[in-house]
């Protein structure tokens, strides 16, 4: 990797007083003489490098020298994934400190620079913010062959000081012999992209995307020395995928150094007939599609009407297969159950993708990375993911597209158990439903399940396997049979024709699916400031009505395990440890007094916010507004005239 000369100049005396240190030198002479002495044969003059070498392996020089020498990255956080393999690992420091890298030398890895950004147009009268005050950030995200990072937040400006690196593994995989170092011809297969999504986060901590582009790196394989330079041009995502939105300065590298660097006609070649091929594919399930639909249609005219849906425009504006947009994804440890994926697709913000002017729903279903960054999105994203999770836990599961209530277009989760159990997951708000539909033949009397779920009807499911198109007389979810083996109530693609363009690899369009990353985050940290931040709005906000307030601590840590029931029940559908709660509340109210509670839950950590919502509840203005018989007080925590109550947040990371 590049220095500026006088850091290399720092950096080579670093090593020098190293190896000093470890008396290297000295052991190098004491190996040299005695390989002469035991190893050259008589008739052999001088002895070869490669044969020190190897010499020094067997001895466990390198691997010492190795172990004491340790490189070092600039500040840039790296996302764990779940998979018990990191193949680089960051210690935990504060982000104002460098943070180290442990090296694999038998690696290849490629370093990625960005070296600023300019034209970002939107902020060009953005004024520079002074020390200490809130403004609105960029932050960079990347993915790369299951390896997650994410850039330092810099101030969002016209040319927005990025000045970060990352360090990729090109690892090989399911390719045998992954010791090996991967070289040039081998890594000139790997079609993988760099997937880079820019995010803006205002005062208020709402994320925006920004901008979703996919960096084809293997130019740097045609490059002279392995390093080469480009200028990235981000474009804006949905409505605004044609407009520009910045540029970023980027720098790729090898590392270590390729021995044979590959001529650019051979790396443009390789690309040129890759897109060919994919080009080839995608126009062959095109064709194949209008005519599963032509067959479609001829069913029941009617069937036009149905929401059967078999593309889907991404944040880019590209149209692309729906069943590319799921795939079977392991969580690893840090989600346990299917529950427990559906509470954590539950608790990521809903956002519909915004639209300029009139005209109904915008169309944008994001990829997961985007999705994941920007942390919320639409019905579509948080079904696909909750469909992937279930697919990951070895459940067959499908996305639903379809109606609820006043013919709004909606997408949920459906399951098939072994049994024939048909279960609804709604994946916004985590309920589950037990589907058991109506039999319109029966007389009018007869008694008919009654269905809970708020779905009406539905025009196809669809898994990254399969897709079924609803052809039965009506689309009512009600009265919807769920065989789908049955080809005449349900109409299925080709396997084949599915996985030639959406099996993962099957195409270089195809985005490649990130694994999912533990929060840096501390709860308990994050929950007290929280809860410091609301005790001074509810204070305030009496203090305006001419009322003072008085926290009880105690009462405070007794109302705990009702927020850890009320996330277990969210959780689990089982209520537990109420009993215990009751009697230790019932202990410390005293007689005459009343006990009153306002649990609420929040998918954002802006305490303004979760509070200007709680007072738009009349229950909740009571408690908050209440007066004391014996001192004026309230309790968000707290005791009060004749309540106990406490402002009850449930901030899920």
């Amino acid at each position: 990797m590049s220095l500026p000369p006088e850091k290399a100049s720092e950096l080579k005396q670093l090593i020098h007083q190293q190896l000093s240190k470890m008396d290297v030198h000295g052991r190098i002479r004491e190996i040299l003489a005695e390989t002469i002495r035991e190893e050259l044969a008589p008739d052999q003059q001088q002895l070869s490098t490669e044969d020190l070498i190897k010499a020094l392996k067997r001895r466990g020089i390198i691997d010492d020298v190795m172990k004491e020498l340790n490189f070092v990255t600039d500040n840039v956080d790296q996302e764990l994934p779940s998979s018990p393999k990191q193949p680089v690992c960051f210690t935990d420091r504060q982000s104002t400190l460098l943070k180290k890298t442990n090296i694999d030398p038998t690696r290849r890895y490629l370093y990625l620079q960005v070296l600023g950004g300019k034209a970002f147009l939107e902020h060009l009268q953005e004024p520079e913010p002074l020390p200490g005050q809130a403004c609105s950030t960029f932050t960079l995200c990347l993915h790369f062959r299951n390896q997650r990072f994410r850039s330092k937040p810099v101030p969002c400006a016209c040319e927005p000081d990025f000045h970060d690196g990352f360090l990729l593994e090109v690892h090989r995989e399911n390719l045998g012999d992954g010791t090996r170092m991967a070289d040039s011809t081998t890594m000139l297969s790997i079609s993988d992209p760099i997937h880079m999504v820019l995010i803006k986060t205002d005062i208020f901590a709402e994320t925006t995307l920004v901008a979703s582009y996919f960096l084809e790196w293997r130019s740097v394989l045609g490059s002279e020395n392995g390093v080469t330079s480009l200028t990235v041009e981000l474009m804006g995502v949905g409505t605004e995928s044609k407009v520009s939105v910045g540029i970023l300065n980027i720098k790729l590298e090898m590392y270590p150094p390729l021995n044979q660097t590959l001529s650019q006609e051979v790396v443009n070649t390789q690309l040129a007939l890759e897109r060919q091929k994919t080009a080839e594919k995608e126009r062959l399930f095109l064709v194949y599609a209008k005519q599963w639909w032509r067959e479609y249609l001829q069913i029941r005219p009617s069937h036009n009407s149905r929401l059967v849906k078999i593309f889907a425009q991404d944040e880019n504006g590209i149209n692309r297969p729906v069943c590319s947009y799921v795939k079977p994804l392991r969580a690893g440890r840090l989600l346990d159950t299917p529950r427990q994926a559906a509470r954590f697709v539950n608790v990521l913000g809903y956002e519909r993708a915004p639209v300029i002017g009139g005209g109904g729903k915008q169309e944008q279903w994001c990829t997961l990375l985007a999705f994941l960054c920007r942390n919320k999105g639409d019905c579509e994203d948080h079904a696909n993911l909750l469909c992937s999770l279930l697919l990951g836990y070895g459940l067959e599961a499908f996305v639903c597209v379809g109606t609820k209530a006043k013919g709004v277009p909606h997408a949920w989760v459906m399951t098939c158990g072994t049994d024939g159990t048909v279960t609804f997951w709604d994946s916004l708000t985590g309920h589950r439903y037990l589907h058991k539909p109506i039999n319109p033949d029966e007389p009018p009397a007869a008694e008919q399940p009654k269905p809970l779920y708020p779905y009406r009807t539905i025009g196809c499911v669809f898994n990254h396997q399969t897709f079924l198109g609803n052809c039965q007389p009506s689309d009512s979810v009600e009265s919807c049979v769920f065989d789908l083996n049955d080809e005449s109530k349900w109409k299925p693609m080709s396997e084949e024709a599915v996985k030639s363009v959406c099996a993962p690899g099957a195409t270089t369009s195809l985005p490649p699916f990130p694994p999912l990353c533990a929060s840096t985050i501390d709860a308990s940290v994050t929950s007290n400031e929280i809860e410091m931040q609301l005790r001074l709005l509810v204070s305030e906000h009496r203090k305006d009505l001419g009322l003072t307030t008085v926290w009880e601590d105690q009462l405070s840590y007794l109302l705990s395990p009702a927020l850890a029931s009320y996330e277990f029940e969210r959780t689990t559908s089982i209520s537990a440890g109420n009993e215990e709660f009751q009697d230790a509340i019932r202990r410390a109210v005293p007689d005459g007094h009343t006990f009153k509670g306002f649990p609420i839950h929040f998918v954002y950590r802006n305490a303004r916010r979760a509070f200007a919502t709680c007072l738009r509840s009349p229950f909740c203005e009571e408690i908050i507004c209440c007066r004391g018989d014996q001192h004026p007080c309230v309790c968000g925590e707290c005791k009060s005239e004749n309540h106990h109550v406490r402002p009850l947040k449930n901030e899920h990371l």
